[in-house]
């Protein structure tokens, strides 16, 4: 189903605004109507308009956990089991967000995580996505499942781009993928090993089940197919080895000079071993409550893992990330650097690549805030001095 153009995009929400239902629905959720990207003044107020704006099979691929949907809701209630410690009279007037990964130094700890076939959510996808990520500095991770080629996406980003690797069940697939990815000039290549089991995805198949559209102009065979994906052509096999084990690590650390990052990581001892078999960094994930039903948020899996790895690894860190102090919290615990998913295709669905810019702003200027009133300054001044476990 193709994506509306801007002015008719507008003139849909309009339409929505004033109708009496929608007016009930954003009074009770004490939210401001949206006509343009700049009038949200949270991530919630994008969701409330993807949620009217997606057809079932779209909205249920982006809602939707596993199982009984826990674990998803888990991320975002695991936030409220952690205080913050607000210091005062720290000079902070002026707060210095910057931090650094691999020896780049990024202007904010916030970055863009893999989401598959974005061309779902807006007709322009990844690649609008990526002009977003150019015009506020962001690293952008394109998804091995992304509905436009990492050619495509470099070229709009105009800079490095990280690349998220869905191993292919045959190794000569995998070779002939990684090595695309970095004649792309890829320099960081997240091998996320958290779907190599499989996945019961019962909420979003109810929701496909309720679509009878037919909309091959973003996706072919239905939702979540992998045909129709132009990372995957001429990949034999399908992708994600149920075989594979900690010596696929170390094949792909052969494999490749790219920095090699971990993801979907949420135990002490799996960190560990990623250090052992020479991984450069971990991301703490479960696939935003989309891979198992294991009952435990990310935020409150972080500081097992960081303590795992001490320095020698940075951990990156996502899942259920919506407010500033949420980033806060997870920096205090050892993150080096937060990403999210679900909010910058919120933003996406809505206004394009607006939206996903001022997702970004929003979330910069929360994490701004909480610093400032934390007395944090600096993000090497968040410390887990700066929070408590309730």
């Amino acid at each position: 189903m193709p994506s509306l153009p801007p002015t008719k995009r507008r003139e849909f929400l309009r339409f929505l605004a004033a109708s009496p239902l929608a007016a009930r629905a954003w009074a009770q959720q004490s939210s401001p109507a949206v006509y343009r990207a700049a009038d949200a003044l949270s991530v919630s107020d994008f969701e409330a308009l993807t949620r009217g704006m997606l057809p079932p099979a779209h909205l249920g691929y982006l809602m939707s956990g596993v199982d009984d949907d826990a674990t998803l809701k888990l991320n975002r209630e695991g936030f409220q089991h952690f205080q913050l410690r607000a210091r005062r009279l720290v000079d902070v007037s002026k707060p210095d967000l910057r931090t650094e990964v691999f020896g780049v130094s990024w202007e904010t700890p916030i970055f863009l995580c893999p989401v598959g076939g974005q061309k779902m959510f807006h007709a322009e996808g990844e690649v609008a996505v990526a002009r977003a990520a150019k015009a506020k500095k962001a690293t952008q991770i394109l998804s091995t499942v992304s509905s436009s080629s990492v050619e495509d996406v470099v070229r709009a980003l105009g800079g490095p781009l990280w690349y998220q690797l869905y191993m292919p069940v045959n190794w000569e697939g995998t070779e002939k993928m990684v090595r695309r990815a970095e004649a792309a000039g890829c320099p960081v290549l997240v091998w996320t090993v958290d779907l190599l089991g499989g996945r019961n995805t019962e909420t979003a198949t109810r929701m496909r089940r309720t679509d009878t559209r037919n909309c091959l102009s973003c996706h072919t065979d239905g939702v979540g197919s992998l045909k129709g994906r132009p990372m995957l052509d001429g990949i034999e096999g399908g992708i994600n080895p149920a075989a594979a084990n900690w010596t696929y690590v170390d094949r792909l650390r052969k494999l490749t000079k790219m920095k090699l990052i971990i993801k979907g990581i949420d135990t002490a001892e799996d960190a560990r071993l990623c250090r052992e078999h020479g991984a450069d960094a971990v991301v703490v994930s479960n696939h935003g409550g989309r891979a198992t039903e294991t009952l435990r948020s990310t935020i409150e899996s972080l500081s097992e893992v960081v303590d795992a790895v001490g320095s020698q690894l940075p951990v990156l860190v996502d899942g259920g990330f919506r407010r500033g102090t949420d980033i806060y919290k997870a920096l205090a615990l050892g993150a080096r650097a937060v990403g999210i998913g679900r909010p910058y295709i919120y933003g996406l669905t809505a206004f394009g690549q607006e939206g996903v810019e001022r997702v970004l702003d929003i979330l910069r200027a929360e994490l701004r805030l909480t610093m400032q009133q934390c007395g944090t300054p600096a993000i090497k001044d968040i410390t887990r001095a700066a929070v408590k476990r309730s």
